[in-house]
This record gives C-alpha cells, sequence and structure tokens, in this order.
C-alpha cells in the first residue's frame, strides 16, 4: 500500500494571482539546490488519523508555528512517480498575514525553536549520520516562480489551486 501524506498549502490571493508558502528542504543534499528543491509543508498520515489534524501537525512541526486556524479547501490527493501519495489541503491567508509577526515564513528555520529535523546519511555511503533541519526555510512566492521550484510531484497541486480558486 502507498505511502499517504498530508500536506498544507497556505495562500493569499485566488486564481493565477495567488501567492503560495512554500518550503526548502534542508540538509546538505539540497543546500545549493533550488529548482525542484522545494516542498509544500507535508507529513506521513498516521494511522486512524484525519487528513486535515496531519496536514495541521506537520505543517506545525515543519514550520515551529502553528498553521492559521482558518477552513482548509480539499484540493486532492496527488500521486507521485514512485507511488507515494500526497493529499493537500488549500488555506486562503489574507494578504495582510505577509511579512505580519504571524507569518510563518522565514528566511532561516534551522534557529526557530520546534522545527522538526530528520537523521540523514552524509555523506552517502559513509555511515556517520546527522540531524538536519526537515526544512531550512519557507517563502511565499507567486506561482510562476513557485512551480519550477517545487518537487516535479507537488506542481500539478497549483493547477488544482488556480483551478479552484478562480471565480
Amino acid at each position: 500500500m502507498p505511502v499517504t501524506s498530508a500536506a498544507l498549502l497556505l495562500h493569499h490571493g485566488r486564481g493565477a494571482d495567488a501567492h503560495v508558502l512554500i518550503a526548502h528542504m534542508g540538509g546538505p543534499f539540497w543546500a545549493r539546490k533550488d529548482e525542484r528543491a522545494w516542498s509544500i509543508p507535508k507529513g506521513v498520515v498516521e494511522p486512524g488519523e484525519d487528513v486535515e489534524a496531519a496536514a495541521r501537525r506537520e505543517f506545525a512541526e515543519e514550520l515551529g508555528v502553528p498553521a492559521p486556524d482558518l477552513p482548509v479547501r480539499d484540493l486532492g490527493p496527488f500521486r507521485y512517480t514512485s507511488g507515494k501519495v500526497v493529499h493537500v489541503l488549500a488555506v486562503e491567508v489574507p494578504a495582510a498575514l505577509v511579512g505580519s509577526p504571524d507569518d510563518p515564513a522565514s528566511p532561516d528555520l534551522t534557529t526557530r525553536p520546534g522545527t522538526s529535523t530528520a537523521q540523514v546519511e552524509w555523506p552517502p555511503r559513509s555511515g556517520r549520520r546527522i540531524d538536519v533541519p526537515e526544512v531550512d526555510r519557507a517563502v511565499w512566492f507567486a506561482l510562476p516562480r513557485a512551480r519550477p521550484l517545487l518537487v516535479l510531484g507537488q506542481q500539478p497541486v497549483l493547477d488544482a489551486l488556480v483551478a479552484a480558486t478562480t471565480p
């Protein structure tokens, strides 16, 4: 059975004019990469866990702050070529959130208390394991800029967001 993850995509604006909050993957492998090195905050849905609860938990774990307590819009499940499924929920936030003290974006999540880490082998095949942040920064991007940054399996989410928010 494929692994299912839940993701929470914050956005402000609608349709093609939307901006989205995405996170750069942490650790030495991703340090010098930009294109296809960003992701929607997400994580594994635990057995018996509600998708929205999992998405909100993972958002808080990865970004170190709780997701805004606003209604979600279900964008549906998206299957990666690996078979992994990511169920994405969108949350529309007011544009005034951007740059405010409550903005979850951060140019450096490695110093924000409460962010989660993962253990990776580095350098590869060395047997040495190090702790790295799951994500190292989170930034608001307009859709045309976000698309090439997102991992390939998440790029269709942007089309779903446009379709769901276009009047």
